[in-house]
């Protein structure tokens, strides 16, 4: 044990530090690096090949519910920005634009891409002319850059990576459909790919996307007690369509402007399960986005016919669809243990001459849900599915209780700022006025997250804040 705490000794206590720790655990792993422009990483094969995994997740996802990939430019005229004034209003702080190129002034201004609303626009105002053209169901895989003032590996960024979903529809009732449909599709896929529960609902006026009629989000619980906003949905109505005389000829005759969504999530969904899983060894990796499943490390690999066994074994996981991997460094094995552990793969094969002679592996699990255990080589490589998906809904179940144990009901000011001070989300009423949400947000630096979808008893109670008669049920919490 002694040598176990030598190894982790630069990663910072997760219960004294949880800053210092994530930063540790996404360097130390080589997740990430810091780029050489001020609020930039890049994202290093281990970190990107989990992204990977987390986009192929979705893109099925995506193309199940008809939506197909498209790519439009970085860089957007800044007149495109102006058409539509609380959009503009709310990204101007974050754009970085291009005034020269090619050694000469630009006649005309243009934005790096903070996100990509009025570039579609700009476009299906040209494709869309017929109800036959509706819905438009596109999403694409881009980066995009915001000139953030703080920044943390993939929690907040200058430039992420990210998928944005835009599309139009013939009526209201389709755009709003669709805004809650994908909604569900990020809940359905963090809880079943990052073994992640979240709390789903609609955010309040003052925390809805710029230029949106209504924003819905998925909110993650971090160890820390923190929120996390892990993905959001947006309803536009027509705040977009009009100003970009997007219009069709419907069926009875008429033109009218189609009813816009958009929705995304990014690479923060990364840092969201780095501090939903850890712990004091590092990463603790959901098996389904795991680069490396299953690790398989030689014992007293030097004699005969050890490694050769230990890559057999590799190769057959390898055709059973298991993402493994063997350590022949000549690192020892306690050491090589250490840093898989830290690396935070799922499971650990551990086979040496004695488990040859014996027929079997030598197995540890990374979430701690059970002790070392052996298994046949049969079982090991028949039973591996089986085992990571065990690992999977521990990860989730203890996950969950976590969160559940972390919400409180409160009923005044002194309840919120003891909940939310002490690592907790606190679910209260309110009236519905933003300067109660200013108030809050002033005396104890929380905000409110989302208001859950069952509001059963919402009018029944008094806003936490200024008592008035309450509208809502609503979670506040500090965040990221």
């Amino acid at each position: 044990m002694a040598k176990d705490k030598e190894f982790v000794r630069e990663i910072a206590d997760i219960k004294e530090d949880f800053p210092r720790w994530y930063t540790d655990v996404v360097l130390k792993t080589e997740l990430v690096d810091y780029g050489p422009v001020k609020g930039t990483m890049v994202i290093r094969p281990y970190g990107y090949a989990i992204w990977e995994n987390i986009q192929q997740g979705l893109d099925k996802r995506f193309k199940a519910t008809g939506h197909k990939n498209a790519y439009f430019p970085m860089l957007i005229p800044y007149s495109f920005l102006t058409k539509e004034a609380e959009h503009v209003e709310g990204f101007a702080p974050e754009v970085a634009v291009v005034t020269h190129a090619g050694g000469e002034e630009l006649a005309e201004k243009l934005v790096i891409r903070p996100t990509s609303e009025t570039i579609f626009c700009e476009m299906y105002s040209k494709w869309v002319n017929s109800y036959r053209d509706l819905p438009m169901l596109l999403n694409q895989w881009a980066n995009v850059l915001r000139w953030e003032k703080t920044t943390r590996p993939f929690l907040r960024t200058s430039e992420f990576l990210w998928q944005e979903g835009h599309t139009l529809h013939a009526t209201s009732e389709e755009a709003e459909e669709e805004t809650l449909k994908m909604l569900h599709v990020y809940e359905e896929f963090v809880r079943n790919e990052l073994a992640m529960p979240v709390l789903i609902g609609k955010k309040s006026e003052k925390e809805k996307f710029a230029g949106g009629v209504a924003t819905y989000s998925m909110e993650a619980m971090m160890l820390d007690g923190k929120s996390l906003q892990a993905g959001t949905t947006h309803f536009f109505g027509q705040n977009f369509t009009k100003p970009f005389n997007i219009r069709f000829l419907d069926k009875d005759g008429t033109h009218k402007y189609p009813y816009q969504t958009s929705w995304g999530v990014s690479t923060r969904l990364i840092g969201a399960l780095i501090m939903a899983h850890g712990d004091e060894r590092g990463l603790c990796l959901p098996p389904r986005v795991a680069p490396v499943q299953i690790v398989i490390i030689p014992i007293a690999q030097k004699k005969a016919g050890v490694l050769e066994k230990c890559f057999e074994l590799r190769d057959k996981l390898l055709a059973a669809g298991i993402r493994a991997e063997v350590d022949d460094t000549d690192n020892s094995p306690g050491w090589k243990f250490n840093q898989w552990e830290m690396k935070g793969v799922p499971c650990r094969y551990e086979l040496g001459p004695r488990d040859i002679e014996n027929g079997v592996v030598t197995v540890s699990r990374r979430d701690g849900g059970e002790d070392k255990f052996t298994v046949s080589l049969e079982e090991a490589i028949g039973g591996a599915k089986a085992l990571l998906d065990k690992i999977h809904d521990y990860m989730y179940d203890k996950a969950y209780k976590f969160m559940h144990e972390h919400i409180r009901k409160v009923e005044n000011m002194d309840e919120l700022r003891d909940a939310v001070n002490t690592g907790n989300f606190a679910l209260a009423h309110w009236c519905g006025d933003t300067a109660c949400e200013d108030a809050i947000k002033n005396d104890m630096q929380a905000t409110s997250r989302n208001m859950p979808f069952d509001q059963t008893g919402a009018e029944d109670g008094k806003c936490v804040c200024c008592g008035k008669k309450s509208k809502h049920l609503i979670y506040f919490g500090k965040a990221y």
